[in-house]
């Protein structure tokens, strides 16, 4: 969640993530602080810093935005729904989910207590669906990988 606020704040977007306004403030931003744009070493070393998490953080909040969501939902319900847990991990309110068939997905906002519950479940697909999947800010973090 605090990822998803630093963008937010460095993109100056409040509530829902709108794309084509996330795209005119990123395009701003980045004749902004483009590094090219500076003489000074010291500047262009700050202005090359400052651009990474530009770039860094329009690609994490287009993959948040709702219409993003919308376009992968069918395949994030398939995913879900038709495949296994079989890794997992969690840090500071992330849990990072790979399935079976390779795709991974992160849940923001995931506390240690539902997390330990999620672990410990009969069935974690189950559980993950009634109180994770569906209920977390997430985004897809990983592709499956094709096997030939």
């Amino acid at each position: 969640m605090k990822r998803i606020k630093q963008y937010k704040k460095l993109f100056n977007i409040e509530g829902a993530i709108d794309l084509k306004e996330l795209k005119s403030s990123y395009r701003k931003l980045v004749k902004e602080w483009h590094p090219d744009k500076f003489l000074e070493e010291a500047k262009k070393e700050e202005a090359e810093i400052v651009s990474t998490q530009i770039i860094d953080g329009y690609h994490f909040l287009v993959s948040i935005a709702p219409e993003t969501k919308e376009a992968n939902l069918n395949a994030y319900k398939t995913t879900i729904s038709e495949f296994q847990v079989a890794d997992w991990h969690h840090k500071s309110m992330l849990l990072e989910v790979t399935f079976t068939d390779g795709n991974k997905y992160e849940y923001f906002g995931v506390s240690k207590i539902l997390f330990g519950k999620f672990v410990n479940a009969k069935s974690m697909n189950n559980f993950g669906k009634r109180n994770i999947f569906n209920s977390f800010t997430y985004r897809k973090s990983m592709k499956a990988s094709v096997v030939v």
